[in-house]
């Protein structure tokens, strides 16, 4: 089980002489549809940009399972995600749609930054209810199983 965020149709450019999808933008893909996450949990660029509070990414795991070509459509799944007070932990998959097969996957783990002092700081209660509400919502559709940065929330 999982939750769909967002489909993305594979750019010419985003290719390589290899005649598929350069590994740069499989990650380039799973930023974009991490910051559609990022909006619903109001913290995204317009939060970067009125609060001066945002997140970045200190820790990734990446797969590469199948390879996509040029006009192939990807659906991007989120298939966990939890947090702490300052931290976010996820992971997104990556599927051909016509076919199913899973391409790749990322899991991350990303810090909440008061971009004023350049430090970590903890979530806001509006925004650790709206996580909470998300996680309740959609619990029983996460997988957690190979997790690799596990651990590392402190609850």
């Amino acid at each position: 089980m999982t939750v769909h965020v967002t489909n993305q149709i594979i750019k010419k450019e985003w290719t390589d002489y290899n005649e598929h999808l350069n590994m740069a933008y499989y990650v380039l893909i799973f930023d974009k549809c991490w910051e559609v996450m990022l909006e619903k949990f109001k913290m995204g660029e317009h939060s970067a940009k009125t609060t001066k509070k945002s997140t970045m990414v200190v820790e990734t795991h990446t797969t590469y399972n199948n390879e996509v070509k040029q006009g192939d459509e990807v659906e991007i799944v989120l298939t966990f995600f939890d947090h702490d007070k300052k931290r976010l932990h996820f992971r997104l998959e990556m599927h051909e749609k016509k076919t199913k097969m899973l391409s790749a996957t990322i899991e991350m783990l990303a810090l909440y930054i008061d971009l004023n002092k350049r430090k970590v700081t903890e979530f806001e209660q509006e925004k650790l209810k709206i996580m909470d509400d998300f996680i309740n919502q959609n619990k029983t559709k996460f997988v957690t199983n190979n997790l690799l940065i596990t651990g590392k929330l402190k609850k």
